[in-house]
Parts: C-alpha cells; structure tokens; sequence
C-alpha cells in the first residue's frame, strides 16, 4: 500500500498546482470520512484550544484541517520530484530583510507546525549556498523515511540529524554558521520539558529553543509557511528576531515561544497541526484528554 501511494504521488505531481490542489483537497476529505482517531484527535485539540468556539464552526474547522492536509500530503510530491525552478516557483519567500539583519551571527529557524512546514524548509534549501541544519524522527516506514530524507537533503548540503541522535551535531552545526531549522512545538514527553499554557491549556513543551539559543549563542527568527487557497502555492514569512531572548528564565522563554504559535494559528487556524496529540503528556494527576 505504501508503494502504491507513492506511485500515485508521483504520478500526481505532473499535474498544474490548482488541479493537484483540488485532489489533495479531495484526499483530506477522504482522510476524514475515514481516518476516524485522527478525526478524533483534532476535534479534541480544537474543543480544547477554542472552546468558545460553537461546535458547527469547530467541525467545520476539521473539514478545513483535513482538506488542507490532503494537500500537503500530495504536493510533496513537488518537493521529491520535480526540479529546483518548480519548486522555487511554489513557495515564495517574504521579510527576507529579518534574516539578514542578523546574518553572519548563529541563528535559529524556528518553524512551528503547520501543513506548510517541508515546502518551507526545502525552500530555504533552494535559497542559499550554504549549508543549513534540521532534525527529525525517523518514520516507521522504511520507504517514506528515505523520501523524507531525500527531499529535504537534495539542494545543497544541508545536514539533517534524528531526534535520537541528540542535539550535540546541532550545537556544533549552529556554531559552524549553519541556521537551524527547528521544530519545537510537538509533544516529545515530560523529559526536557516544561507545562507551559497553549491556548490556556498546560501543554508539555520541550525547553530547546531557549537552551539552544543560550548554548550556542543564537539569534531566533521565526519563519512560518502559510498555505494559499487554490493553486496559489505557499508563502514562507520570516518574522524580525527576538530580542531579550533567551532571558534568564526559561519558563518564561518556552511560554514565549507558545505565544508566539499562539498569534500564528489564530491567524490561519485550520493550517496548524492538529491531527498531533499536543495534549497527550499531562502534569501529574491530571486527567488524560485522549483516552
């Protein structure tokens, strides 16, 4: 099965963007008639983070989700085929200007999870000459591991190193110059994090950013990949980096970086992650949302 969706992806991304889009769309809608735990899932996240929000619009906002993920699931096939002009073309760059106020210091990418997050990261790769640096957690699946690999490795030189290898290879990767594009805001267990609100819920969020930044001496520049309707592509923003950070608490820093995450979602909430369990790791007698 997992050949076979490859090779649908493939075949796929031949098509013109606004006619793959309107598949991917159809892809999210299938996903969610029939993947009934990540429907689970979301709504869940969504009850959670808005629950001002009248459950019409709520279930709404999943269809949304799901229809946006559809397309990101197939125009990666983008990202893994087709060549550099193409996808230079797909993902355009803005506020390109807070880069390089800060370029020649370390620097850190901080690139929250929405559905954008690969076409933005591959497109840097096509932007600069020199080398950049990303983590990731290897896939269950053998095949889909390689392909993630291969496409965010196949412009330039750009160092990708697994969760599980540490962050040694990312300290001394952002110290050779090389920014790093990280992906802090998932929920990796209570080991080397803090309970800090996300949408006014206690959410285990690791302490990297603020310790990375500390350690290696690094500028953060958000850059966030938003999606556009239709055929239209996507637009990777980086934002002015953050001054007074790390500070000295680093509580305080992680409750900034959610924030942050916080303003973006709000500005495009059915983009953001939600089919991902934020919730699941919970302060100790706290009840467990997803069981």
């Amino acid at each position: 099965m997992a050949r076979l969706g490859i090779f649908l992806i493939w075949l796929l991304h031949f098509l013109p963007l606004g006619l793959l889009a309107r598949f991917g769309e159809g892809l999210g809608l299938l996903l969610y008639a029939f993947a009934r735990e990540r429907r689970r899932v979301a709504r869940i996240n969504l009850r959670l983070c808005f629950p001002e929000m009248p459950d019409k619009e709520r279930e709404r906002l999943v269809r949304c989700h799901f229809r946006s993920f559809g397309r990101s699931v197939l125009e990666r096939g983008i990202l893994w085929w087709s060549p550099q002009a193409r996808v230079q073309k797909l993902i355009r760059i803005e506020g390109l200007e807070h880069w390089q106020a800060v370029q020649g210091k370390p620097a850190i990418w901080l690139a929250p999870h929405f559905v954008g997050l690969d076409m933005g990261g591959v497109r840097l790769t096509t932007e600069f000459s020199f080398p950049m640096v990303s983590m990731y957690s290897r896939q269950k699946n053998p095949l889909f591991d390689a392909l993630l690999l291969h496409s965010r490795t196949r412009f330039g030189s750009s160092l990708l190193v697994s969760r599980q290898e540490g962050v040694k290879p990312i300290v001394r990767a952002i110290r050779q110059g090389r920014p790093f594009y990280y992906l802090p805001d998932m929920d990796f267990g209570a080991r080397d994090a803090v309970f800090v609100p996300f949408f006014g819920v206690p959410a285990a969020t690791i302490t990297g950013l603020s310790r990375l930044a500390k350690i290696a001496g690094a500028a953060v520049v958000p850059c966030v990949t938003r999606q556009l309707p239709g055929g239209a592509g996507y637009v990777l923003r980086f934002y002015p980096a953050w001054e007074g950070f790390p500070g000295e608490d680093v509580e305080s820093d992680t409750r900034r970086m959610n924030a942050f995450i916080e303003e973006r979602v709000r500005e495009m909430p059915e983009q953001y992650f939600w089919l991902h369990k934020r919730f699941k790791t919970r302060p100790p007698g706290e009840k467990r949302f997803y069981e």
